[in-house]
């Protein structure tokens, strides 16, 4: 059996907050990959360490101790000017709250990460924009601002942002949380056809079961530490996971 490739993964990570009684570990001893082309949720009870993994794994925060790669390269130790650069080439983000430039229209929103990184799309890149723009059904929306937009077609811009640049991997931070159940599914149906269709790896944290039933695998974490993972399952089945979790906690 091959080994999976890894577009990203943590080795023994710790992450402790306060000193003293007040101590709390966040992390403690995580070891887990990301597969590449895969769209993997992270589940589990508030506190239980799943921001914390998603933002060390992001290079947003620093582990105690461990480390931290992005493909193969170490992210452990670089600087804030070195990390700022990796993410921005490398990293895609969808967050609960969408993050649009409101006083931008849907068509710069979606070219925002290469004006930050101080270049214009290539031909090829243009292409690519211009399929997710037709896929995601933002043709005709592309001189609108975010307010004239409904929430879901304001995370369908989101989703195209952070798609655009083709980065190594896409973090989805709770991306349903601000919208209604069929606008939510249709948003995670075009997460996993990234994945499926496009081979884009995504690491999406939720603690909505049925978000995580559209991720090809779920990892589960309580108290810092992974409790299991599992290989695509029905929302059911995770919610009762779950609940086993939380009872024997």
């Amino acid at each position: 059996m091959e080994t999976p490739a890894f577009v990203a993964r943590v080795e023994a990570a710790t992450k402790t907050y306060g000193t003293g009684a007040g101590r709390v570990n966040a992390l403690d001893g995580v070891s887990l990959g990301i597969e590449a082309g895969r769209f993997t949720a992270i589940m589990g009870p508030s506190g239980s360490g799943k921001s914390t993994l998603m933002h060390v794994m992001a290079g947003l925060d620093t582990v105690t101790s461990g480390r931290v790669f992005l493909g193969d390269t170490e992210i452990t130790s670089l600087g804030d000017a070195e990390l700022t650069v990796l993410r921005r080439r490398r990293i895609g983000f969808v967050f609960q709250s969408f993050n649009l430039v409101p006083t931008l229209d849907v068509r710069a929103n979606i070219r925002l990460p290469f004006e930050i990184d101080g270049r214009k799309p290539t031909v090829e890149q243009q292409d690519w924009i211009d399929r997710l723009v037709d896929s995601l059904g933002l043709a005709g929306r592309l001189t609108h601002r975010p307010h004239e937009l409904s929430g879901g077609q304001q995370q369908r811009v989101a989703i195209a942002r952070a798609l655009a640049t083709r980065p190594d991997l896409i973090f989805a931070d709770e991306p349903t949380g601000n919208l209604d159940s069929r606008t939510g599914r249709e948003v995670l149906t075009i997460l996993r056809e990234a994945a499926a269709g496009y081979g884009q790896s995504i690491a999406m944290v939720t603690h909505d079961p049925v978000a995580a039933s559209f991720a090809d695998t779920t990892v589960f974490l309580a108290d810092g530490r992974i409790a299991a993972q599992r290989d695509r399952a029905s929302a059911e089945d995770i919610s009762a996971f779950m609940l086993g979790m939380e009872a024997h906690a």
